[in-house]
């Protein structure tokens, strides 16, 4: 079965909006792997607008699943990373002022750069992936980068689903099966929501994983975290 990953920034956004401590990321946490989450992701930004470096550090002494810890790869990034020694780090290309991630990374024109980062994480004995369009060079190069996994950014499939989902899938189908012949790992995330979640994960061969942080605890809201989180678990 595909493993999901929930993300629980929204967490924070809504704790943030009235400062204090509540609702609690931490409590958050530990709730969503009680009701069968089978990891947790985070993706602290310098802003700290929503998951500050304080939660990363507390939310990693809750966590009995996976901990998945979401960036880009800066200096006090990667040194918090290192000091916190998640299970996996994804590395995005996101720009401090972005709202959320909106692209891959172009793993050919920064392929000496993520090597770098990469073989750092990797002597700590952290598990790198990727954040990359479908694309088949750049998986090919994420791999030359010598990363463990790519992640699939799904946007566009969550864009073009309703009205082609045939044609939206094609590009990660053909990704997932360069990646695992390639014998990289896959992730996938970004938009996948109760509506096109199971369409994807039956037509993309050799998922590992799902993150899914916006679409599933707005769903919470309405249908409870418990209820939600079993919810996605039953389409992968």
């Amino acid at each position: 079965m595909i493993r999901l990953s929930v993300n629980i920034n929204k967490i924070a956004t809504i704790r943030n909006a009235r400062g204090g401590e509540h609702p609690s990321v931490v409590e958050a946490a530990v709730k969503c792997q009680q009701y069968g989450a089978d990891g947790i992701t985070v993706h602290p930004r310098p802003d700290e607008r929503h998951i500050t470096r304080e939660d990363v550090y507390a939310i990693h002494s809750v966590i009995n699943t996976e901990y998945n810890i979401e960036g880009y790869p800066s200096l006090e990034f990667i040194d918090m990373v290192i000091e916190v020694k998640p299970d996996q780090v994804t590395l995005v290309p996101d720009a401090p002022n972005v709202i959320t991630s909106n692209a891959g990374w172009d793993t050919i024109k920064f392929q000496d750069f993520l090597k770098e980062v990469i073989m750092e994480f990797k002597q700590n004995n952290i598990r790198v992936s990727i954040f990359v369009d479908p694309k088949i060079e750049m998986v090919e190069a994420a791999k030359e980068c010598k990363a463990d996994r790519i992640e699939l950014y799904t946007e566009n499939y969550a864009t073009n689903y309703f009205s082609n989902k045939v044609e939206a899938v094609k590009p990660y189908i053909q990704a997932a099966k360069k990646a695992h012949e390639l014998d990289l790992g896959i992730n996938a995330g970004h938009d996948l929501n109760l509506e096109n979640l199971q369409y994807f994960a039956k037509e993309v061969p050799n998922i590992a994983e799902v993150s899914i942080g916006h679409a599933l605890i707005s769903d919470a809201l309405y249908l409870g975290m418990e209820n939600t989180i079993q919810m996605y678990k039953r389409l992968l």
